[in-house]
């Protein structure tokens, strides 16, 4: 899972993450899934600002506005 977070950092947008449709546009926030394991990371000038971290099943983002806001 290091690889992956570090590989983040040289490329935001690899092609096993999503972007995630939420209200405000004017921010990019992304997940990515690691084994049993969401990343969940907002997007900075091309720089990944990681979010929460949380295993799944049964993640659902409810605590997605709160981790925005902070």
């Amino acid at each position: 899972m290091i690889v992956a977070l570090d590989a983040l950092e040289g490329s935001p947008h690899p092609a096993r993450s999503k972007q995630l449709a939420i209200n405000d546009e004017s921010r990019e926030i992304r997940r990515m899934r690691l084994d049993k394991w969401r990343v969940v990371y907002l997007v900075l000038e091309e720089r990944p600002v990681i979010l929460a971290i949380r295993k799944r099943p049964p993640y659902n983002y409810e605590d997605l506005k709160d981790l925005i806001e902070e």
